[in-house]
């Protein structure tokens, strides 16, 4: 044991040997980061939220990388001289600009917007603590850390449907290549007796994220010409399209040879991690190639650098931090926002004033509604508080029938927010056949003349007209960004984030036209939108 204790103590004492500790730059560095936390911790715990989805389940990973890379950065870098001068302002300006970042995301309720400040105050640290001229070099590991971030909610919806499109595409190309007969609508692949759908857990997101990460770190650590590191990190997303296609299309072979729990459970799971490591593999063999196009090649061994040896030595350096006039400045800067924000936190805002959907009329002039739920998974992907579902029929028996359909969020800036229609009806095998902004009036009521959306889509030979918008708070919108924009601006100016999705459809029966479909809508409209305010408010505008 007295060996042991020997050997352990002179370990440390090596590790330790010739390292600095500087208690005036930790205690300023301390002051940095604590007096930070309250402004940042929003988006924290909106964060852990994120990774607990499949999609973003590689996030704990990426600060772990990043410390990986950054320790890795810097055990190439000698101690600076004391006796040169070191650039520390430029860091300053950068970690205020984090946090006016961050208090932005706080004032509008958005997390998101939180941790977009988080790493950019985390890179002025680095400026700060290092100097400009070698604080530089290691951003390359902060910038790393956006891989850690989800995507904004409307983004998120607009990139699961355009990659669920490509996957269904070139999955159904790959089972036609097997000679399975098959047949694509929408993102439902149809193999006759059995039918599959490409739903928002297949469109490669879940693999997207990781091998992103992945292929930015397999860069960095890649020994070779710029343009090679530019292959490898550009063909990641394209390589996970491809690869998520091929495993969707050997479902559709599996399930049409042995059976539809070839596409469920542990089988499905499994696939999916031979894809993702599929992935890396390919992504080594890709840079096997490009040493070969080199004039002395390196094996792969030495191609990638992976040594971590004497990492936990240089970390110690991390104690020798320096303090400076620049380190004070931010930490009383920091210190006196923080306190700034904690002592005007805002009182929680009130609740919305408005009527359930529930008590919305089933039976308008003219017209007898059904009413009808959800499907739960549907619910649970719609993620809205409350929401209208009726399909109204004309009392006369002309026939036809218009759905009226109304989703409406409480607040829109906490991961919850309205799906497109755009975004919603190519996963239950409709296609927009055109999609045009379109104008209606209806001056006797407070809507008065406005835009809407209107498209035609289609599913085989059956058509229908949809009329959509996005009401907000008083205002209507028809594209979801410029929505999203509104919500930021009346969270700042008036504390709302209210709104809802508002929706009409109706099929063009046989022998009628568009026209007639739209004739339909208009008559609803006139009867729904004198009522639609108690259920959807507005507000008072300057």
């Amino acid at each position: 044991m007295d060996a042991f204790l020997t050997r352990f103590q002179s370990r440390i004492g090596a590790a330790f040997e010739g390292r600095r500790t500087n208690p005036a730059g930790l205690a300023l560095f301390a002051l940095v980061v604590l007096s930070s936390l309250p402004v940042f911790w929003f988006g924290f715990r909106s964060l852990v939220a994120a990774w607990s989805t499949p999609e973003y389940s590689h996030g704990p990973l990426i600060p772990l990388i990043s410390l990986y890379l950054f320790l890795r950065e810097l055990r190439r870098v000698e101690r600076p001289d004391p006796a040169l001068p070191v650039t520390r302002w430029p860091g300053v300006l950068v970690i205020l600009a984090g946090l006016a970042v961050a208090l932005l995301g706080n004032i509008v309720r958005i997390p998101d917007i939180v941790t977009y400040g988080f790493i950019l105050w985390l890179g002025g640290v680095v400026l700060t603590a290092f100097g400009w001229q070698r604080g530089i070099r290691h951003q390359l590991p902060v910038i790393h850390l956006v891989f850690m971030l989800p995507l904004p909610q409307f983004l998120y919806w607009q990139l699961t449907t355009f990659l669920q499109g490509i996957s269904s595409e070139l999955g159904v190309w790959f089972v036609r290549q097997a000679g399975v007969p098959v047949f694509l609508e929408g993102n439902i692949i149809d193999l006759g007796v059995l039918q599959l759908q490409v739903a928002e857990a297949c469109s490669g997101l879940r693999y997207l994220f990781p091998i992103l990460s992945f292929s930015y770190l397999f860069a960095i650590l890649y020994r070779g010409p710029v343009w090679h590191k530019a292959v490898l990190l550009l063909m990641a997303a394209p390589l996970t399209v491809f690869m998520n296609s091929f495993r969707i299309g050997v479902i559709g072979v599996m399930v049409n040879r042995y059976g539809i729990e070839w596409a469920e459970g542990f089988t499905h799971f499994f696939e999916g991690w031979v894809i993702f490591l599929a992935c890396v593999a390919i992504l080594f063999v890709v840079a096997m190639l490009l040493q070969r196009l080199t004039p002395n090649p390196l094996p792969l061994s030495e191609a990638i650098d992976l040594d971590t040896g004497g990492l936990g030595r240089i970390s110690t350096r991390l104690l020798e931090i320096r303090g400076s006039v620049a380190m004070a400045v931010a930490g009383v800067a920091t210190l006196a926002l923080t306190t700034a924000w904690l002592a005007a936190q805002p009182a929680p805002p009130d609740p919305i004033d408005r009527d359930s959907f529930v008590l919305f009329p089933r039976n308008l002039e003219g017209w007898s509604g059904v009413t009808a739920g959800l499907e739960p998974e549907i619910e649970a992907v719609l993620g809205a508080d409350d929401y209208v579902n009726t399909t109204y029929f004309a009392e006369d028996g002309s026939g036809g029938a218009v759905n009226f359909f109304s989703a409406f969020y409480a607040q829109q800036t906490e991961g919850s927010g309205i799906h497109s229609p755009e975004v919603c009806l190519p996963a239950g095998g409709w296609e927009i056949f055109s999609l045009d902004p379109h104008t209606v009036s209806f001056p006797d009521t407070e809507f008065g003349t406005f835009e809407l959306n209107r498209a035609i889509i289609q599913n085989g030979r059956a058509q229908q007209v949809v009329y959509y918008w996005f009401e907000q708070r008083g205002l209507r919108y028809t594209n979801d960004f410029s929505a999203k924009l509104g919500v930021v601006w009346d969270s700042f100016r008036h504390d709302r984030t209210d709104g809802a999705l508002v929706r009409f459809v109706s099929a063009i029966g046989p022998g009628e036209t568009a026209a007639d479909a739209e004739a339909r809508i208009l008559a609803i409209m006139s009867e729904v939108l004198p009522r639609l305010p108690r259920f959807v408010p507005g507000l008072e505008r300057d």
